[in-house]
């Protein structure tokens, strides 16, 4: 996977357009504008980005174990030796040696190395009694050795590669985690923000409803037809609605302060300043859903349980290593090689080099040298078995028990996270539908509540009821609305909840990205 911040971006543009409207100093936003703004602008998912990235290279890097290497080497050496014989040289024994070597090697799937080299040589000496000199000489040769027992077959000789692709691809799920996790921050702190607003608005209603009946009650003991005590008792009603009201201004600015953080606002230079408006309004349509098939939703999408998989099979690959390299080391060895020798022949007198009287030479390069290694002039062959037996794997085989230790903890891990997710997947399906039903019971208190209060004032004019019973029924009005505010962003909360738990939020939110497939 290649650049997964970018694809996560454009999947995002493709089923978000973000439409800013409002004054001068607020802005509307809705919640799918800032899902898009957190998945853009957010420090954490900004960090968690990377790791992906990361991964991928490292699965990029392990699979260059089977591109073939080349290697060359050159050089270049003088030696001066005193003579220790008039035979071989007059005053000192002067050599030169010059010395070249290509070779291109290559790793296969099945453990085995298949190598080329050629290496020539030019040497030169003023020691007496050279047949050939300078002297140059050839060799072009192939080396196959394949491992039979220790480092042999595909699982074995790609245990690099299939692990490093088993991280990329739990690296993608823990990012994906995050995104859901990041998610669900952005819609309850979405719908908190909305609540408080909601809450400030019944607060505002009751204080309404209190300072008209003190208006009222005003008028009426002014012209004597109520006692002073009723105004006393609706100023302090008044007043304590006004406290409520400080209380839930102070609510609103928190929440909103958590918005703009979560979708870090401060990275939008034309809104930054400005205030969040929250466009979109709670619902509470019913969501019908079975934990059983929200468990088998969870089982299958959530991306720790994903990760968890993942992870046995590295552990898995890691444990039959181990136990491969208990086995005795039993390489198969084939080499092949032809060699190529040229240079200046020197002639002597009756073809007797010790005579030390040169009556000609017959010139030679090293091109001759090459010919006959490249047209195998000299053929030569060896095949062999090397049996090697580690003495520490039969005295320790720690690496073999701690792949087992990982092995199993890594089963017992899944089992775990699919026992934490059992238990979040039921309490989100049960808290959707209780949820619900709570939606449900407080709209019909609070439709009671206004009915009654509008009963209760009815009497009032008519002489039949109380101050105090319609200031208590006045709050116990604005507490059914908050009531019934607080329960319908439960239940939208407990969807996202429920969402989050099966790791299905990306696709309910329309937001996608391809995964590469690997080897």
């Amino acid at each position: 996977m290649r650049k997964i911040a970018t694809a996560v971006i454009i999947s995002i543009l493709l089923v978000s357009v973000v439409l800013f409207s409002g004054q001068e100093n607020e802005r509307n936003l809705t919640l799918e504008e800032s899902i898009f703004l957190a998945l853009k602008n957010n420090l954490s998912i900004a960090v968690e980005v990377l790791n992906p990235e990361l991964a991928d290279i490292s699965a990029s890097v392990s699979k260059e174990m089977f591109l073939p290497s080349l290697s060359f080497n050159y050089s270049t050496q003088e030696t001066n030796n005193p003579s220790y014989s008039w035979i071989d040289a007059a005053g000192q024994i002067t050599s030169m040696y010059d010395d070249y070597s290509v070779q291109l090697q290559q790793l296969f799937p099945t453990g085995g190395t298949l190598s080329a080299s050629l290496y020539s040589y030019k040497s030169d000496t003023n020691q007496k009694f050279q047949t050939i000199n300078p002297r140059f000489g050839s060799r072009l040769s192939f080396q196959f050795t394949q491992p039979l027992l220790r480092d042999f077959g595909f699982k074995v000789t790609r245990r690099e590669i299939v692990v490093a692709n088993n991280n990329a691809q739990i690296s993608e799920a823990n990012f994906k985690e995050s995104l859901i996790q990041t998610i669900y921050e952005v819609e309850q702190a979405y719908w908190e923000y909305v609540y408080s607003l909601e809450n400030l608005k019944a607060m505002e209603q009751s204080l309404t409803l209190a300072r008209d009946l003190l208006a009222k009650n005003k008028r009426e003991a002014e012209v004597g037809m109520l006692a002073p005590i009723e105004v006393l008792s609706a100023e302090s009603e008044v007043a304590a609605r006004e406290a409520d009201i400080i209380t839930a201004e102070n609510l609103v600015k928190n929440n909103g302060d958590t918005l703009k953080t979560i979708i870090n606002l401060a990275a939008e230079a034309e809104i930054k300043s400005q205030e969040i408006t929250p466009v979109d309004k709670p619902t509470y349509e019913p969501r019908e859903i079975s934990i059983d098939e929200a468990l088998a939703v969870g089982m299958q999408n959530r991306p720790d349980l994903e990760a968890s998989r993942i992870d046995i099979k590295s552990r898995d690959v890691e444990l039959s290593y181990a136990k491969n390299q208990l086995l005795p080391g039993l390489n198969l060895q084939a080499s092949y090689w032809s060699p190529g020798i040229s240079g200046t022949q020197i002639l002597y007198k009756d073809n007797n080099p010790l005579t030390d009287e040169v009556v000609g030479t017959i010139s030679g390069d090293s091109t001759k040298a090459l010919e006959d290694a490249f047209s195998f002039a000299y053929e030569n062959w060896s095949v062999g078995l090397t049996l090697s037996i580690p003495v520490e794997t039969i005295f320790s085989r720690a690496q073999l028990a701690q792949a087992k230790v990982n092995f199993r903890q890594a089963k017992l891990r899944l089992q775990n996270d699919e026992q934490q997710a059992f238990l979040e997947i039921r309490n989100a399906v049960r808290n959707v539908k209780s949820n619900y039903k709570r939606v449900r019971a407080y709209k019909a208190a609070r439709e009671l509540a206004e009915r009654t209060l509008k009963a209760e004032e009815k009497k009032l004019e008519v002489g039949l009821s109380t101050n105090y019973t319609v200031l208590q029924y006045q709050r116990d009005l604005a507490d059914a609305r908050s009531n019934e505010i607080r329960a319908i962003i439960d239940y939208n909360l407990a969807l996202a909840a429920l969402d989050q738990s099966m790791g299905t939020t990306l696709e309910n939110k329309g937001i996608q990205f391809s995964q590469v497939s690997t080897l």
